[in-house]
């Protein structure tokens, strides 16, 4: 006989507690086999793929796409023992009784089992199936949507909201209207029977938004901020009001804003820089390249440097832990680095890279490269890093002072590299000069380290034949 298991979203490490759905990749009704990816959510990390611990027949699917759900909050649900005889990944034999805490594919996906969830994860209410409502109802259990009088909390704000139930299940859709002030019962849903999306909210927003302009076409229209750079701005998810556009904080921007601010609350940082003639640099990249082989990029000479000066200041290659009151200091280094992607600022984890050389180290950030654009990194990747290095040259700045990226101690700064005026064996000539900046945690050393470190880098940018010391 036929179990119905229900898989509930799976704690994804790294401490985050919620994810967003982007792209179901089954449907209610289909196959699918043990550790067959169901759904692609994304983190405040990456966008990651999860995969069902189950074998079996989907029966219901929870949350649409663009639905925030929280850790433990369920995913889909399988009918164990319905499946043809020849479909592939099959859960066990007939008779076998499985249950959702008990058997599964045991295997791990960043920190999750398919064991029963920890106590403290946070629970959400029933809801019901956005499709296959039929299906789920073999099911012995209640699908109430907990929108009624009772969830009224989830609309504080919007008028009318005690009448009766909304038909709308994502706790995002509910908080988009809210901010914007929009009555959800003036909305007829395109969903299954009537359930409203993020797309009716969004497009009632739009046409409201169309009518207030029409409204005031003889008022002066007040400018929209633009926003400059390599990469797209946030795209906001509606006007609040005329001449202010929100765009939520969350995802990987919410990620980034939260580090950002807990660096600057938590971090004595101070800043130092310096100007290199990267003359000689250019030119032994270019005799590199020149030999054959694989082409060496001039991000993997200068974490090559990197790596050299934090063995000679390992100072900077730590972190503090502010509750013991102790500099903890790294034997290897995981080197970071800011890469700027359409989904936003994103710093991957070259590991290891001190046991690197030039060659390894282009291939690993060109990987990571690739996979921070296509939003393919996983947490283990975007994690664990010891120093970062940050070539903001490629958007044409000479120089920065860049917050540390938190628990880190420091990080390197490097911008364009062009031709200037420079004083070279007594003569005044046109040089390649780039500035070099250093910004590190005040507590972990006193300037004279964190000068020492940033003229070594300057030494090894001039004159790269320093390096030869250190391989």
């Amino acid at each position: 006989m036929a179990q119905v298991l229900e898989f509930k979203l799976p704690d994804l490490g790294e401490g985050l507690t919620e994810a967003e759905i982007v792209r179901w990749l089954v449907e209610v009704g289909d196959v699918v086999a043990i550790d067959q990816p169901v759904v692609e959510v994304e983190t405040a990390k990456a966008m990651v793929e999860v995969p069902c611990p189950y074998g079996g027949v989907v029966t219901a699917r929870f949350g649409e796409e663009g639905t925030e759900l929280p850790v433990g909050a369920p995913l889909i649900t399988v009918a164990v023992g319905e499946r043809p005889a020849s479909g592939a990944g099959d859960a066990g034999d007939a008779g076998d009784a499985k249950s959702a805490d008990a058997e599964g594919s045991g295997n791990v996906l960043v920190g999750y089992g398919t064991s029963e969830a920890p106590a403290r994860r946070r629970r959400v209410r029933q809801q019901r199936p956005v499709s296959g409502a039929s299906a789920a109802g073999s099911r012995a259990r209640t699908t109430g949507q907990g929108t009624g009088p009772a969830a009224a909390n989830g609309q504080a704000g919007v008028p009318g909201t005690e009448d009766g139930p909304v038909p709308v299940i994502s706790p995002l859709v509910r908080r988009l209207a809210r901010q914007n002030g929009l009555d959800l019962r003036e909305l007829t849903g395109s969903g299954p029977d009537g359930l409203i999306l993020r797309a009716d909210v969004e497009y009632a927003l739009r046409a409201a938004a169309r009518a207030g302009a029409a409204a005031q076409t003889a008022e002066p229209q007040a400018a929209v901020p633009q926003t400059t750079g390599t990469a797209p701005a946030p795209q906001p998810t509606a006007a609040a009001a005329h001449g202010e556009i929100r765009t939520p904080l969350k995802g990987i921007r919410g990620a980034v804003a939260d580090k950002l601010a807990r660096s600057r609350r938590e971090i004595p940082d101070a800043t130092c820089w310096v100007d290199a003639d990267a003359t000689e640099l250019m030119r032994a990249r270019t005799a590199m390249n020149a030999a054959g082989g694989p082409k060496i990029s001039l991000l993997a000479l200068l974490a090559r440097i990197c790596t050299a000066a934090l063995a000679r200041f390992p100072e900077l290659n730590s972190t503090v832990d502010a509750e013991a009151r102790e500099v903890v200091r790294f034997e290897h280094v995981h080197l970071g680095f800011a890469a700027q992607t359409e989904r936003g600022l994103v710093v991957p984890v070259v590991r290891d890279a001190h046991a690197r050389d030039a060659e390894s180290l282009t291939a690993e950030f060109a990987r990571l490269t690739e996979a921070g654009r296509t939003g393919t990194l996983t947490p283990a990747e975007l994690t664990g890093g010891t120093f970062t290095l940050n070539n903001y040259g490629v958007f044409g700045v000479d120089g920065s002072t860049p917050i540390i990226n938190h628990p880190e101690a420091a990080m390197l700064g490097v911008g364009r590299i062009v031709p200037k005026p420079w004083v070279h064996e007594g003569e005044l000539a046109v040089r390649q000069v780039v500035q070099l900046s250093l910004t590190f945690d005040h507590r972990v050393c006193d300037g004279g380290t964190a000068g020492g470190f940033l003229r070594y880098v300057a030494d090894c940018v001039e004159q790269p034949a320093v390096l030869l010391r250190t391989l």
